[in-house]
């Protein structure tokens, strides 16, 4: 990964920061960023170059790649991985929170993938990893919107990874999986860690050319999104 140019979203905590923290040490170029300034600092504190970044805002998501690329010459590989909690239930939704959700998990991943894909085709390949959930195909109550944004970002991500078959660029998903994180709202010690799923994060970054693309996977395994063989289905 030295000399490599990562961009990570939703990078000041859980799992992106885990990411971050991972490819550092691999001694990539990171650039962390988040929403959450107060959190980047830990992050900026540990050598880590940060961005304050609303994912929602189209502007910013390229203002970042736009950083990333005048800073080290490159954007090799783009994690679109920053998201929110669960909400209510659908009722129970008030104005514009499924829109906002929606905004923040599908969009900023959209907008993402539309700044890096031209910087990647200048330089000749790239890598994209789209964070995604199996939440995307059950029907657990209060997830309407962080389902649907799921959802909607797999069938995106697969006809992103079809338009740009013609390039060295991969673009694929990763499912972490359940995780110890702040989407829970509290502590869930007897999740894994985010450190866990960091080496499906770098077998995703490191596909050599003519590698997957448009595939979803889940412990550097590849996970069949609404399979009807899936364990998820077959419980039901």
């Amino acid at each position: 990964m030295k000399g490599k140019t990562i961009v990570i979203t939703g990078a000041a905590n859980g799992i992106g920061k885990a990411w971050a923290l991972g490819f550092q040490k691999e001694n990539a170029n990171v650039i962390a960023a988040d929403i959450d300034s107060s959190r980047l600092e830990s992050l900026a504190n540990q050598g880590v170059t940060t961005a304050e970044v609303d994912v929602r805002d189209p502007q910013q998501i390229s203002e970042l790649l736009n950083k990333a690329q005048n800073e080290t010459g490159r954007v090799d590989i783009l994690f679109n991985n920053a998201g929110i909690a669960f909400g209510p239930t659908l009722e129970k939704s008030a104005d514009g929170q499924f829109e906002d959700h929606i905004a923040v998990h599908l969009f900023g991943c959209i907008y993402g993938m539309r700044s890096a894909i031209p910087v990647m085709r200048a330089q000749g390949s790239g890598r994209i990893i789209n964070t995604i959930s199996r939440n995307a195909e059950v029907d657990v109550p209060g997830t309407s919107a962080y389902s649907a944004a799921k959802a909607a970002i797999w069938a995106a991500s697969r006809v992103a990874a079809r338009e740009t078959s013609d390039a060295d660029i991969l673009i694929n998903m990763l499912i972490p999986g359940p995780t110890n994180t702040k989407i829970w709202g509290k502590d869930r010690p007897e999740l894994q860690s985010p450190e866990t799923t960091f080496p499906t994060a770098k077998m995703l970054a490191t596909l050599p050319p003519g590698g997957p693309t448009g595939k979803v996977f889940w412990d550097q395994k590849e996970y069949r999104l609404f399979d009807s063989n899936n364990d998820i289905h077959k419980a039901r």
